[in-house]
């Protein structure tokens, strides 16, 4: 797949959630969440400022991420959903 996106958006891979609760109840695929953590897949080159300078991303491909419930929109690229959104629904970088 040759996609790169512009700016400052990111490409993103949703991580599936486990299939079973911490009692060991196993949760109907109708009945989940879409998750909220992603692994980034491409990185744009950054936004720019008033003065026309590039300003660095935060994140970069492989980074595992969390982001909002809200964000994003999902694109379908050779068969697989992707999430592509701006940096700034990022809410943190998982360690």
């Amino acid at each position: 797949m040759m996609f790169t996106p512009l700016h400052d958006r990111v490409l993103v891979r949703r991580i599936e959630s486990d299939e079973k609760t911490a009692g060991g109840l196993i949760i109907p695929e109708n009945a989940k969440e879409k998750p909220q953590e992603g692994e980034v897949v491409s990185v744009g080159a950054g936004a720019k400022d008033e003065a026309g300078t590039r300003i660095s991303m935060d994140v970069k491909a492989g980074d595992k991420i969390l982001f909002g419930k809200w964000s994003g929109t999902e694109i379908k690229l050779d068969g697989e959903e992707l999430m592509i959104m701006k940096e700034s629904d990022i809410l943190g970088i998982m360690a």
